[in-house]
């Protein structure tokens, strides 16, 4: 890995070459996304059907678009028992974390005849989108379906696209009925979040749409954005490291490689105050590619997005953190819990040398849907308030609206909005 001296320079060459990787900036695809969303909203079951035949090299139709029972039960025998009891146990850790994110609604009562509160309610409906194929990802199935039935949502569909032969892969099935997918569709791509966004003769439409997707997939959750709400537009993989120079270099090198093989616009990047660790942290990537599945896309996605950040001060180090807003941060210091509290901006942090990051993509029980590509300054990990709605609550008794109807008078006739101030004052009209 290239080792580079940070400073003020190096830090904005470094963040601007991160940002090209923002799906935004992807407008080549645009027009081809907004015509298969256009389709999809004007033809329903045609172009959906069509587009699956065209991208997907499947048929299907009104009979069969949508997973059987039966199929999910034979599903259900191809899987591993072993991986079934793994995938139970991080659905326990993942129901029990996002449970105690569930909200009340509340209501406060005063002595001068007010009620206000705010009423939370779960959304009816929402759309999963899972990326199907050959690879499998019951992980993603898990963490974006059980934090909305915690939510309390009544109808959770799922869509992932068919094989050529029509069928959905066996894990994602299973992974979608232990985790309580209400609905599968065997369709993927821009189609499909057309299809959730607007609705088919065979789908009807629901009100968000989560869940990460390719390039094709994250312009069309932009485009039916507003139509339906959304999740975020998902970025490349990312990994941050911040270190010094107690870090086993080892465990460092391994944890940067397992966000690097995701794709070749994955970001790998190790933040550290020690030379000596970097040195040895470059040696041992370099040992670990030669030997590790995905050779090609790990050196492409370190020659591409990889650094290693050498800072004279920690102070420097946590800036750099904060400016990178990375989507996992891996935290292996002295004292990581002290330097926690001086993180601003990131995703998920993982503090110490036993809290890698798979274990957040697979087990611990946070959810793995995270901000990326910087915007962990503004947006959190997928959670239970993404599938619910808050409502403001208001009640005055007569005597707690006579104490304020002239200020809300005065108040509305500042704004030269006298139908406002005239709906205050017909209630007391005989009293003036």
């Amino acid at each position: 890995m290239r080792i580079v001296t940070l400073d003020e320079t190096s830090r904005q060459n470094i963040l601007a070459d991160l940002l090209k990787r923002d799906p935004n900036n992807y407008s080549a695809y645009a027009d081809t996304v907004q015509e298969i969303v256009d389709q999809v909203k004007e033809k329903k079951d045609e172009a959906l059907f069509a587009y699956t035949e065209q991208f997907d090299k499947a048929h299907i139709d009104a009979s069969t678009i949508r997973v059987t029972e039966a199929e999910i039960e034979e599903a259900m025998k191809e899987v591993d028992a072993d991986l079934i009891e793994v995938m139970k146990k991080s659905m326990a850790n993942i129901k029990e974390y996002h449970e105690m994110q569930i909200r009340r609604s509340w209501f406060d009562s005063k002595p001068d005849g007010t009620i206000l509160g705010q009423k939370i309610t779960a959304l009816e409906s929402v759309g999963v989108y899972v990326p199907g194929g050959k690879a499998a990802y019951p992980s993603s199935v898990l963490m974006n379906i059980i934090p909305a039935r915690a939510a309390g949502v009544k109808r959770i569909v799922m869509v992932t696209p068919p094989g050529r032969d029509g069928k959905v892969n066996p894990v994602t099935l299973t992974a979608a009925h232990l985790a309580g997918a209400t609905e599968v569709y065997r369709i993927g791509g821009a189609q499909a979040v057309a299809a959730l966004a607007f609705g088919t003769e065979s789908i009807p439409r629901v009100n968000k749409i989560v869940g990460p997707g390719n390039i094709f997939v994250a312009l069309a959750k932009k485009a039916v954005y507003g139509h339906v709400s959304i999740d975020s537009i998902a970025g490349p993989s990312e990994v941050t490291v911040l270190a010094d120079e107690t870090a086993n270099p080892r465990y460092v090198a391994a944890d940067l490689l397992s966000q690097a093989e995701h794709d070749e616009l994955a970001s790998a990047i190790l933040v550290t105050t020690s030379m000596e660790l970097a040195e040895k942290v470059s040696e041992e990537v370099d040992k670990f590619v030669q030997s590790l599945s995905r050779k090609e896309i790990l050196e492409k996605s370190l020659e591409n997005y990889g650094y290693i950040l050498v800072a004279d001060k920690l102070d420097d180090a946590i800036e750099t953190v904060n400016a990178i807003a990375p989507e996992h941060l891996e935290i292996l210091t002295a004292n990581p819990f002290e330097i926690m509290t001086k993180i601003q901006n990131a995703g998920a942090i993982f503090l110490g040398e036993y809290s890698s990051e798979p274990l957040g993509d697979y087990f611990a029980g946070p959810n793995h849907v995270l901000p990326t590509n910087g915007t962990a300054k503004f947006f959190s990990p997928l959670g239970v308030d993404d599938f619910i709605k808050k409502s403001s609550v208001i009640y005055y008794s007569r005597e707690a609206l006579k104490a304020a109807h002239k200020d809300i008078i005065a108040f509305a006739k500042a704004e030269h909005l006298t139908a406002h101030a005239n709906s205050i004052r017909v209630r007391f009209e005989n009293e003036e």
